[in-house]
């Protein structure tokens, strides 16, 4: 019988010891989405005490692509922890992580809270319940991962390889203000190093608010909530500095030592 707590343990230790990345081993593994959050959620309650409170949620394998590579046809659900949430210009150690990689996002910051629904939410719904909007960079710790055999489940019960989030000033969300199709442009070290734009940024939120009520974690006001990432992920080397900003919303900075 599976044992949501076991496997936590073992992700635990892995981090601990500064492993690198593995799928968790048959024996312990989920079988069913529903196990891998269980495990998610007896990893958390090992982490709290230690990176303090639940912050905020991120979705990963929004794509088609990344879903059939890795087994799933549906997103993932990750948490973000207080300790691990880093206002805008922030310098990360690298030594502090085992293998950091960086996502160049749009946050929301949830102004009411979002509990378990008759139906399911829409994107009109979970609209009203954002108070402000940021750029933000998501922190990837992928344990130098081999993308290729990883599944989705282990992925899961890991918290999405969430290391953290750094986000820029808020904003308040204007009400005409269209949340898809927003232009992102990334700097390193002054230099254009990337671009795209943000892809169905409510249509996440929703799913989120879906996904995160089924697992008895619904969320709440004032939680952070990152939305995908609007360009391939990409590296940050120690003496680096990034700049990534979305049109009409911020920007935010992040330097590596």
């Amino acid at each position: 019988m599976f044992q949501a707590a076991e496997a936590a343990r073992y992700i635990d230790e892995a981090h601990r010891t500064r492993a690198r990345y593995q799928n968790l081993p048959e024996a312990i593994a989920p079988g069913t989405v529903a196990e891998a959050y269980a495990a998610q959620a007896a990893l958390c309650e090992l982490w709290t005490p230690r990176l303090g409170p639940v912050a905020g949620l991120k979705i990963a394998t929004t794509t088609k692509v990344m879903q059939q590579l890795m087994g799933i046809d549906q997103p993932c659900m990750g948490t973000i922890f207080a300790a691990r949430l880093y206002a805008s210009p922030a310098t990360i150690a690298k030594s502090d992580f085992i293998n950091v990689r960086i996502e160049c996002e749009l946050a929301v910051r949830l102004a009411r809270d979002l509990p378990k629904a008759a139906a399911p939410y829409t994107r009109d719904s979970v609209r009203a319940a954002v108070g402000h909007v940021m750029a933000a960079f998501e922190l990837i710790e992928d344990r130098f991962a081999d993308y290729k055999s990883c599944k989705a489940l282990s992925l899961i019960a890991d918290n999405a390889w969430n290391g953290g989030i750094v986000i820029g000033p808020a904003k308040q969300l204007p009400r005409e203000f269209d949340l898809n199709g927003i232009a992102g442009a990334l700097k390193r070290n002054g230099k254009a190093a990337g671009d795209g734009e943000t892809d169905d940024p409510l249509g996440a939120l929703a799913w989120l608010a879906d996904q995160a009520a089924e697992c008895d974690r619904p969320m709440t006001a004032g939680m952070v909530v990152i939305t995908g990432s609007v360009m391939p992920t990409v590296d940050i080397a120690a003496g680096e500095h990034l700049d990534f900003a979305l049109d009409g919303i911020g920007a935010t900075s992040l330097a590596a030592t």
